[in-house]
């Protein structure tokens, strides 16, 4: 609290008002109510005045400064400015006037209202008002919401508003909430609900379900129904998994900057009028990479199969994330598009031949075996079916996915070959994204050579996720590793890296056209230029479906838990190509 008493023009006379009025702004500033409030004519008014005003600006401190004074006679007048500082280092600066009168020869405060602001009606005083500002949206890359200010409302049971109808109120609640949740048991509420000390907590719920009970249970007796503002999705189906770990990422981006008010209300509490007003500053919008169309193409796709299954679809020349579709069945084992990991089976030769040619051990054209088995140390590696096509080309052998032939080189390369290998293609490192959980893979070095023929193939103890895979399908596209993103403006966490080589790039780039074209990817002929590589990656049981590819600006990598062979992973992301617009990032 301050005081700053200054009075424009000449020096005040002594017999004049000024004395007095520094000694009430005086004590004003320093929240002396009663000092101030016994220089007035009407004490305990003025006091209360003054007391109320302080209150309900919730005010820390006060500068009074006199401006000009003028008198005749036994009346006066003080010009004064105010500056209330307030909460959250606000201030409120006004000029106003003081009434005085000298009574037996002495000066006083002729109070009035106007003492402490010129639209100050009698009985009336401050009020500071908080104007929140509406929470920014979410939208995906289109400019579509898919997270908006809402509400979701919580359900409550109190037994003593409901009195004697507390069991008929608990058998009606635990009915209509038996969609939501089984374990709400009629006798064992009220008893719970009866020994509550206050309303027994029961379960919230988004606006469609409190739409669907709020009928049946708002008329109960002791039923009691909380709105609680939050950020809800504009739709529950549209990637869900994600939508929720972007809603806790961003929550503290959306408030903005309140706004405040100063107003004037009457003895009833009502508004009166407003004094002084500051405008809150909204929060921008928050922006995620996810593209609407993408999303709902993916999400349809998984959709069409009842096993788990999984699409993750990345934008190489920038790392944008534009979908993560996963199906009701994935969903049960949580975020596993971007965290589930899983031998990648015969996707992994991208790695492999990658490998391969950074070592001049071979080139897409390099003439190399592939026969129907083969014996390398201890472990027989069989092509699939057996099928066995002599001496090829590399790059036949890729587009045919020939196991033995990627089993040998892996066989020649040292124990950390297909690791460091595999980090030049984003599958070990590690990215915290924000607001998506990620694991990309990981692939070990080998201690033996039983390991490196295994995974030279995807087998043995190489593991990586549809997101892992997805960035290797990226990097081929892009030429480089692409940084993944899903939020506009929060930068990606990256450790463990490793660039490329531009050359073994345009080596891979014709090898995966040729698996679409010639290959055993021939299903999506007609899909535009769509290059990659398919995976049937063998578990204890059964097998995985896979399929890692890209087309133009758009990389994606689609698996199947235990989908058997890969044309099923093949035939559900044409099932995806083909609900995009036309030429849809081509």
């Amino acid at each position: 609290m301050a005081l700053v008493v200054t009075l424009a023009g000449c020096t005040p006379r002594p017999d004049g008002p000024e004395p007095v009025a520094e000694e009430f702004f005086a004590a004003l500033a320093t929240g002396d109510t009663g000092a101030a409030a016994q220089l007035a004519d009407r004490p305990d008014p003025a006091r209360a005045a003054l007391n109320e005003a302080w209150a309900g600006l919730q005010a820390t401190g006060l500068d009074a400064q006199i401006l000009s004074s003028k008198y005749a006679e036994d009346t006066g007048t003080i010009n004064y400015r105010y500056t209330w500082h307030l909460p959250r280092n606000r201030s409120w600066t006004y000029d106003g006037a003081l009434n005085m009168v000298r009574v037996g020869g002495r000066w006083e405060v002729r109070w009035s209202a106007t003492g402490l602001h010129p639209r100050l009606g009698e009985n009336q005083t401050f009020e500071l008002r908080a104007q929140t500002p509406p929470r920014a949206a979410v939208h995906e890359r289109t400019g579509t919401n898919v997270l908006v200010p809402g509400f979701r409302y919580h359900f409550a049971l109190d037994a003593r508003d409901a009195g004697a109808q507390l069991m008929p109120t608990a058998r009606v609640v635990a009915d209509v909430l038996r969609p939501f949740t089984d374990v709400l048991d009629p006798q064992l509420l009220a008893e719970q609900a009866s020994s509550s000390d206050g309303a027994l907590s029961l379960i919230t719920l988004r606006q469609a379900d409190h739409d669907a009970v709020v009928g049946a249970l708002a008329p109960l007796p002791g039923v009691v129904i909380t709105p609680q503002p939050d950020l809800v999705p504009t739709d529950e189906e549209f990637a869900p998994a994600v939508i929720n770990d972007v809603k806790s990422s961003v929550a503290d981006q959306l408030d903005g900057e309140p706004g405040w008010r100063v107003v004037t209300v009457n003895q009833n509490g009502v508004d009166v009028d407003v004094l002084h007003e500051v405008a809150g500053q909204p929060a921008p919008s928050v922006r995620i990479t996810l593209d609407r169309s993408v999303q709902n193409a993916a999400q349809n796709a998984v959709d069409t199969t009842g096993k788990q299954a999984m699409i993750v679809v990345l934008k190489p020349s920038t790392g944008e994330i534009l979908a993560v579709a996963q199906n009701a069945a994935a969903d049960r084992d949580g975020p596993v598009a971007t965290m589930g990991l899983y031998p990648p089976g015969s996707t992994f030769k991208i790695v492999t031949a990658a490998a391969a040619m950074e070592r001049d051990m071979a080139t897409p054209n390099t003439l190399l075996g592939c026969p129907g088995r083969m014996d390398i140390g201890h472990r027989t590696v069989p092509n699939y079916g057996g099928f066995d096509l002599g001496t090829v080309p590399m790059s036949r052998a890729f587009a045919s996915s020939c196991n033995t032939t990627f089993a040998e080189l892996a066989s020649r390369m040292p124990p950390r070959g297909l690791t460091q290998a595999a980090s030049q293609y984003g599958i070990g490192p590690d990215y915290k994204v924000a607001g998506l959980r990620t694991v990309t893979g990981s692939v070990p070095p080998t201690v033996n050579l039983t390991e490196r023929t295994e995974d030279g193939f995807g087998q043995g103890k190489v593991v990586a996720s549809p997101f892992g895979m997805a960035l290797a399908a990226a990097t081929v596209a892009a030429g480089r590793t692409p940084v993944p993103r899903l939020i506009e403006g929060r930068e990606t966490e990256v450790s463990g890296t490793a660039e490329p080589s531009p050359e073994v790039v345009e080596g891979l780039r014709p090898m995966m056209r040729l698996v679409v074209t010639n290959g055993t990817a021939e299903d999506l002929q007609g899909a535009g230029d769509v290059r990659g590589k398919t995976g049937e990656a063998e578990f204890a049981g059964g097998s995985h479906s896979w399929f890692t590819g890209y087309r133009g600006d758009m990389a994606f990598s689609a698996l199947i838990v235990g989908g058997g062979s890969s044309e099923y992973a093949v035939r559900m992301l044409k099932g995806m190509l083909d609900a995009l617009p036309p030429d849809y990032q081509a």
